[in-house]
């Protein structure tokens, strides 16, 4: 038996995506099966933070194919989602980055709901006014803020060197890529990155908006990337090593 998504497409459809959970070292994941036409072999990834997997798979597999391809790759899963940092919860007392720097979080309800920058003997503060209950919303919405400030200013900086204009720039809270453009030039941004350092920033946005000239990974886009960002080796790879303990934050 197949599903039916796996048949093979005589015209351009939409990419079939197929969702169900998937229990691995006692934790039950969602599970994304998605069938690309550039595929040639089964692939498996695991979203930042561990709180998903995506298999791809090749037009017209075999739904059997696909469980046997799980059960091969069960102790590699449990291997990495045991590395996977803890989801901490934002609260008061925990330090959360901002452009790469560590803010300790303080709660001072007495005052409005607002986000106060601060610093004290013991280093950068995030003071949340207003009810605790709100106080993760806040922060996050806070780093939404910056995040736009940031991103729109390098946006600019970006398209006017390659001669390229975004036709609109959007900000998510995505948990398996940081950002992607369209074809038709629409940027989207993970507001988490502005919990990364400035170069990484930069770093993101330069990638993206590289990709207004060249929609794909090949030499050219590599080496426009690196003309924008000379740090891109650097810089991408903190976010291997680093981007998944951002995306594990809980800002609920």
């Amino acid at each position: 038996m197949t599903l039916g998504f796996f048949r093979n497409l005589t015209k351009p459809k939409p990419t079939p995506v197929v969702e169900r959970e998937h229990c691995v070292a006692g934790r039950t994941l969602p599970l994304k099966i998605v069938e690309s036409a550039r595929a040639r072999r089964l692939t498996l990834r695991i979203d930042s933070g561990g709180q998903g997997l995506r298999v791809t798979v090749p037009p017209g597999l075999r739904r059997g194919e696909v469980e046997k391809f799980l059960d091969r790759h069960q102790d590699w899963l449990e291997q990495r989602l045991a590395k996977v940092p803890t989801r901490p919860q934002v609260r008061p007392g925990i330090r959360v980055p901002v452009r790469g720097v560590p803010h300790r979080i303080v709660h001072e309800p007495s005052k409005r709901g607002t986000v106060t920058v601060s610093r004290d003997e013991r280093g950068p503060l995030l003071i949340i006014h207003g009810e605790r209950i709100h106080l993760p919303r806040r922060i996050a919405d806070y780093l939404k803020r910056e995040a736009k400030k940031e991103i729109e200013r390098l946006v600019v900086k970006h398209t006017e060197a390659i001669g390229k204009r975004a036709k609109a720039i959007r900000y998510k809270d995505t948990s398996s890529r940081w950002g992607s453009c369209t074809s038709e030039g629409n940027l989207s941004f993970s507001w988490r990155i502005m919990m990364a350092p400035p170069a990484v920033i930069n770093y993101l946005v330069a990638h993206e908006v590289a990709h207004l000239k060249e929609m794909n990974h090949g030499p050219k886009f590599w080496k426009l990337c690196e003309k924008l960002c000379p740090d891109t080796d650097r810089c991408k790879d903190w976010l291997k090593r680093n981007g998944g303990a951002l995306q594990a934050i809980v800002f609920e």
